[in-house]
Formats: structure tokens, sequence, C-alpha cells
């Protein structure tokens, strides 16, 4: 069900029974040594698209570049400041919204744009109360997080009951693994689980981080561990779309 593999006649018909579309949304940033760049827009869009073809939803294409300015000390790192990726999602709504979509469902890979999206929500939700559009549908924004749900936290803590951490994180490297097992490696990392603490900029965190991780140990990481991440967030995400755009 994604978008851009269908025509415009059946997004026109799509339109008279749903109005409902799914839009994955990540970064591209270090994930430590072994972990994908790509890593946090990869997971969004599989996951993603999981959910639209178990829902029968349309699925955006995926805004792949968010706001990470924090990694820009690592080789490959792309970033969005804040305003530029409200303006992203602010047009990407609008864009869609003019064709009859009312309900945007984010699925996101990654924490740091949680401030900016949400942010972006409450631009749009201002323009259009300011402008007083009283003829127009009224439009929704939700931003779902496909490592919230208690069944993805409890089985990451039966994986791994230590060196999950807060990035390059061993669930998100396995659903990677899983998706694109070519592209494991299995480099031997010291030390194993990587230091915890905070950073401010990107200097800031490549002296804290110098490898990239945060708390995390993903030689942990497998395929099959990925599989099972995969099927219990697709359920999730699943449901709580569902419940979200029939409200």
């Amino acid at each position: 069900m994604q978008l851009q593999l269908k025509t415009w006649k059946f997004v026109e018909e799509y339109l008279k029974t749903k109005t409902g579309i799914i839009i994955p949304i990540g970064s591209t940033e270090q994930h430590g040594p072994t972990g994908l760049i790509g890593t946090d827009a990869l997971t969004a869009e599989m996951i993603g698209r999981g959910v639209g073809e178990k829902v029968g939803a349309l699925v955006a294409p995926t805004i792949s570049v968010g706001m990470a300015q924090h990694h820009l000390d690592f080789a490959g790192s792309i970033t969005l400041k804040p305003t530029t990726l409200i303006a992203v999602v602010r047009d990407n709504v609008l864009s869609l919204a003019r064709h009859g979509f009312t309900r945007f469902f984010f699925v996101n890979g990654h924490g740091g744009n949680i401030a900016t999206v949400t942010a972006a929500f409450s631009e749009i939700y201002a323009e259009r109360s300011m402008e007083r559009l009283s003829n127009q549908p009224s439009i929704k924004c939700a931003l779902r997080n496909w490592w919230d749900s208690a069944a993805i936290k409890q089985l990451s803590r039966e994986l791994y009951p230590t060196g999950e951490g807060s990035h390059a994180t061993a669930s998100e490297v396995a659903l990677t693994w899983y998706k694109y097992p070519e592209t494991m490696d299995r480099t031997q990392l010291e030390p194993r689980i990587a230091p915890n603490g905070s950073f401010a900029d990107a200097e800031d965190y490549r002296r804290a981080f110098p490898d990239g991780r945060i708390g995390s140990d993903p030689s942990q990481a497998t395929p099959e561990h990925g599989k099972r991440f995969y099927d219990t967030a697709v359920e999730d995400v699943a449901r709580d779309y569902q419940s979200w755009v029939s409200r």
C-alpha cells in the first residue's frame, strides 16, 4: 500500500472510503560501529509499511532525514534544523490534506524527532485555526514511536536484560539485520556496553560517546530477534492506528 507505487486514480478511489495515511519518519545518522546510518528511517519504514499492509492503509514516502544535529561529528550523518523539519512535516501534511486526507499517523523511528514533530503539529493546527477554514474538514495528526508499547519493552527486557541502551540499541540493530541480513557486522565492540550520559551539540556528543553508542551492546542482536520485534511492533502499531483513525 505504498503511495508511490499507486496511481492518482487509485488514491482518488481510496479517499472515497478512507482518509487516513501512515507517514514513516526517521533519521539519517550514525548508529555506532556496527549499526546502519539509516537505522531510524529503515525501522520506521518497515514497520509503517507492515502496518499499512495489515490494515489496508496507504503509506506515504518516508521522511528519512530528521533532527540529528548532535550526530554530525560522525561521518555520513545528515540533519535538518528543527525549523526545517517543521516545514517538511507541514508541507507533507498540507499537500495530502488538499486531496482529502484528514488523519496523518506518523510512525517514528528517532527519539530526536519527537519535540520537533510535535511542534509541527501545533503549527499546522494554529495555521488552520487562525485562518478560520470553517469549510475545510478537521485534520488530526498523531506521532507513534514504534518502540513505545508495553509489549516491545517487555520483549527488549527478555532478550537484552543488560545493554539495550538508548542509542544504537540492540533492538533497532536487530530490526535492520532482520530486513537487511547482508549488512550484519560482528565487529567486536570495546567496551562491550557503551557509557551512558547526556550531551548537547555534536562535539559534546563525540567526546562523551566516542564510538557513537549510548549505553548499548548491539552485538547481542540477531535477525531472529529482529523478526520478533517487527511482528510485535506491527501488531501493536496497527492496533493503535485503527483505534485512533476511527475516533
